[in-house]
């Protein structure tokens, strides 16, 4: 770690928001910032919303002592609640406050924690849509804004502003030019707030019997916002949703150095049928997943059934390409590996559908993608409620 380094601390507990949580690590990190992850229960191990499980660096219990540059809280219940109610942890923001130094909160937990704890008197803030009656009644004015900035403390609504809220806070802690770097390869929405679209051709259903079934393998290197916003949103949508390993292990460490856990060895499920398969990506990740031959069976034999499957950022290139799942298709990818195409005519299309095929271009475009998928398996009106819900 560089000295000149920024210091960041996100606590999590069991019940926080795992799309708000991994994009602030990831994103802070990417801004070369030094971004301690720590667990305010009694393990590192937490059990995230959506029956996703996170994996922090550290107890809280054993830095309290430690000085940091920002202090960001995810939301998610009950975990907004569990963070207002860890005792050291206010003690920390509090002080964080008291020495002039950034405090941020996301969904709940600016009512219930920063609220809570005094720290809004005589400021602007926002919050999630159903905790702003509470946040009224802590804060001198209750603002809608995706982001709202007063003094020293950042406040932002939801998982769809999560990206937005991070890039302001980079600003804040690294200078507007460490933003502009880090927003060109995250790709965030150039219009937040207006309803999502895709690209379509070939238009083709998405079927499937009960509920719909859909693997998510990871690796080594995979992203971390693609792999758990498509998770995180298509659970919501009540999808059975399968996270596989194509290691030995069932936890991997993503790009970025946040853990994503598995919920099985790909080994497990290689005999399994599902409607969709969803490939994150990360340039190593995608590397790797394309190095897996059992993987690239399963991904050949759903194209030849003409079950949807698809990939985010790098898969495209890495893996479709080179094992000729893009054959008259058209797909978009990252920008930085888009001469990987052979194809590129649909390149700089944030989400495109391809009858059964799936491909979207980075982090910024994965809520977008995952909210595609909603939309292709159960309808327009249930994407667009989801897209309200989580504040696209």
């Amino acid at each position: 770690m560089a000295s000149s380094a920024k210091k960041v601390l996100i606590p999590i507990a069991h019940g926080t928001e795992p799309l708000e949580a991994v994009a602030m690590i990831t994103v802070l990190r990417r801004s070369g910032a030094y971004v301690t992850v720590a667990s305010v229960e009694n393990q590192v191990g937490v059990d995230a919303c959506h029956g996703i499980k996170m994996v922090a660096d550290t107890l809280l219990s054993d830095i309290t002592d430690s000085v940091f540059d920002l202090i960001m809280l995810p939301g998610g219940l009950p975990g907004g609640e569990t963070l207002k109610n860890c005792k050291p942890l206010e003690k920390m923001v509090k002080k964080q406050d008291t020495d002039g130094r950034l405090n941020a909160a996301i969904c709940c937990a600016p009512a219930l924690a920063l609220g809570t704890w005094g720290l809004l008197e005589g400021k602007k803030a926002t919050c999630y849509p159903v905790f702003m009656e509470k946040l009224s009644a802590t804060c001198a004015t209750a603002s809608e804004s995706r982001v709202e900035i007063d003094g020293r403390i950042v406040t932002s609504r939801g998982p769809g502003t999560t990206i937005e809220f991070s890039l302001t806070l980079i600003e804040k802690l690294c200078g507007k030019q460490t933003a502009v770097d880090v927003s060109s390869i995250l790709l965030p929405r150039p219009n937040p707030g207006e309803e999502f679209t895709f690209t379509e051709l070939n238009q083709t259903s998405w079927t499937f019997k009960d509920t719909p079934h859909i693997l998510v393998p990871i690796a080594e290197g995979s992203d971390e916002i693609e792999t758990i916003a498509v998770v995180d949103i298509l659970r919501r949508a009540k999808a059975n949703v399968v996270i596989a390993s194509v290691s030995n292990s069932l936890e991997v460490v993503g790009s970025h150095k946040a853990n994503l856990v598995a919920d099985l060895l790909l080994d497990e499920v290689l005999e399994k049928s599902f409607d969709l398969i969803m490939l994150p990506g990360g340039l190593n990740g995608a590397s790797r997943l394309s190095r897996c031959e059992k993987l690239v069976n399963m991904l050949k034999k759903q194209a030849e059934a003409n079950k949807p499957y698809g990939g985010i950022c790098a898969s495209p290139a890495y893996v479709f390409e080179p094992h000729g799942l893009l054959k008259r298709k058209k797909a978009t990818t990252h920008p930085v590996v888009s001469n990987r195409l052979s194809d590129q005519s649909h390149v700089d299309f944030r989400v495109v559908v391809d009858g059964n095929l799936i491909t979207s271009r980075a982090p910024g475009t994965a809520i977008e993608c995952a909210l595609t998928i909603v939309e292709k398996f159960y309808g327009r009106e249930k994407a667009l409620q989801l897209a309200k819900a989580i504040l696209v």
